[in-house]
């Protein structure tokens, strides 16, 4: 299995457009020590030939000009795509806004879990992807289902602490805001004879389920969000912790750190890292910390061979 990280940033990329933050700062000056990240997506195949998508960023099109490997088939016909899927972890901006750039009629498969297919639904905009061009797929928690024409490769997609899409929080449905059970969902993605993926962008904290989950994975891409809780109030630049926007923080306590040392996962990768966080600073003292705590930090372009 070959797994390619698209976009390693959170919503917004890095540097946000008006995010002047130090490591932002650097990234705007094009500091060695900052390189710029587009919005949070991979791409996995089993062969090499066709290539499933796990979410889709507002810079997908960037991404796939990035990326010879999502290039038509030269070969092929006048329109074709080595693109046959793109599964979805919840329904928030930098991860479906994408969407809209893969219409001109291409077939493809798009699953994702009925919370977030009926969000679709609701808004006519997704219409240019047209239900029979664009087959949308449902993905019930805990089942396992083959992706048609990948080579074999299968997904099992479960369900992590989270919360609702920001533009659908509801402050008068109480503490969760409107969450409920598949807003926010995390992908087992296995080939054939080969490793098992785990991927979770979107996490508000580690549990018991996710811990049991992790520990046969030969590859963990997790969340990074954001290194500290109070991140972005200490900046300036925000006014919400990572808690409550949905995303455990990397250090402190409870965070996400240390809290799979227990388990025998292969290799621990950071991802969906915010415009704020330290770590996107080459040779910052929080980046040092993550690496001797055994864990990698994503960048668009990262290979992995499964």
């Amino acid at each position: 299995m070959i797994v390619k990280v698209l976009g390693s940033a959170a919503g917004g990329g890095f540097p946000q457009w008006n995010c002047n933050a130090r490591s932002s700062r650097l990234a705007w000056d094009r500091d060695a020590r900052a390189i710029p990240r587009t919005q949070s997506s991979i791409a996995i195949s089993a062969d090499g030939t066709k290539w499933v998508l796990v979410n889709a960023s507002p810079d997908i099109r960037q991404q796939i000009l990035a990326t010879p490997e999502l290039h038509p088939v030269r070969a092929g016909p006048s329109r074709n795509s080595p693109i046959i899927a793109v599964l979805l972890t919840n329904g928030d901006i930098d991860h479906i806004a994408g969407l809209l750039s893969l219409r001109e009629r291409q077939p493809f498969r798009l699953f994702a879990h009925e919370r977030v297919l009926s969000i679709l639904d609701r808004n006519s905009i997704f219409g240019v992807l047209a239900p029979e061009i664009v087959e949308r797929v449902p993905l019930t928690l805990n089942d396992e289902i083959e992706i048609p024409g990948s080579g074999g490769l299968s997904v099992v997609a479960f369900s992590v602490p989270g919360k609702v899409a920001l533009y659908l929080e509801d402050e008068l449905k109480g503490k969760g805001l409107g969450t409920e059970t598949g807003d926010t969902i995390g992908l087992k993605i296995s080939a054939p004879r080969s490793s098992k993926l785990l991927y979770i962008p979107g996490c508000a904290a580690v549990d018991g389920a996710i811990l049991e989950r992790v520990k046969d994975a030969d590859c963990l891409l997790f969340d990074g969000t954001v290194f500290t809780d109070a991140e972005l109030l200490d900046l300036s630049v925000g006014e919400k912790t990572g808690r409550r926007m949905g995303h455990i923080p990397i250090s402190g306590e409870g965070g996400s750190l240390h809290a799979f040392d227990g388990c025998a996962v292969g290799r621990k990768i950071y991802v969906h890292i915010n415009t704020t966080n330290p770590i996107l600073e080459r040779g910052s003292a929080a980046e040092q910390r993550v690496i001797a705590a055994g864990w990698e930090i994503a960048y668009d372009g990262m290979t992995l061979s499964l």
